[in-house]
């Protein structure tokens, strides 16, 4: 028996099928140690969410596709090798990014003690060598540069952007993980920020819209 297997033994039946389901539909493929890491950590949400109300949402089969899946959706646009997950609460999307691509260097980042100490606690049970949790404000954290700084709902375009604006590095990109709303908050970016790419996610068993919008400083590729 593996080291993770009790933990996700602990999740309701159906959990499991419903990723695999999820992870076919976006065409992610990925290892059977993956998948494990991929269950625990819907295991530990699970179950630290009743303790500390870390995330609103409460069913663990709702988990699957408003926390694993939609962070698994941006997987495809990200590179790094360095990436900071800004206001990351319990650590989406960075842990699923962390765990589908072992290649990325992922610094999580929150304000949040209890958030933060989820964070630390998966890294530890799920035995991940490249994330680092932080706990600071944004605004506090410096003297780090990232190639790509990801945020699923810290903020709007323009905060996320004017509270991040030293972390990226000279080709850094921005990408907001961002509902259908978001045209508006377009209109706002700060000046020498732009528009490099949108995608339309398509998560599975969600109906309402995702995208994901890749700003650079202008006249950068």
């Amino acid at each position: 028996m593996s080291r993770l297997q009790p933990l996700v033994n602990s999740l309701p039946n159906g959990v499991a099928s419903r990723l695999d389901q999820g992870l076919s539909a976006l065409g992610v493929v990925i290892s059977a140690e993956q998948r494990e890491q991929l269950l625990g950590l819907l295991a530990l949400l699970h179950k630290w969410n009743r303790a500390y109300n870390l995330t609103a949402v409460r069913d663990v089969e709702e988990m699957v596709s408003r926390h694993v899946l939609d962070s698994a959706a941006v997987a495809p646009y990200v590179h790094g090798p360095t990436l900071l997950d800004v206001g990351a609460g319990p650590g989406l999307p960075g842990l699923v990014l962390a765990i589908m691509k072992p290649e990325l260097q992922v610094t999580l980042l929150d304000s949040n003690g209890k958030k933060v100490r989820f964070q630390r606690q998966a890294v530890m049970e799920l035995a991940l060598t490249n994330v680092t949790p932080t706990q600071a404000r944004v605004e506090q954290f410096t003297g780090q540069h990232f190639d790509q700084v990801i945020s699923r709902a810290f903020a709007s375009l323009v905060d996320f952007v004017t509270l991040t604006r030293p972390l990226p590095s000279a080709n850094g990109q921005w990408l907001a993980m961002k509902g259908p709303g978001a045209d508006d908050e377009l209109r706002n970016l700060p000046e020498g920020i732009e528009l490099s790419e949108r995608h339309l996610l398509n998560v599975p068993f969600e109906t309402a819209e995702r995208q994901l919008l890749i700003l650079t400083p202008k006249g950068v590729e």
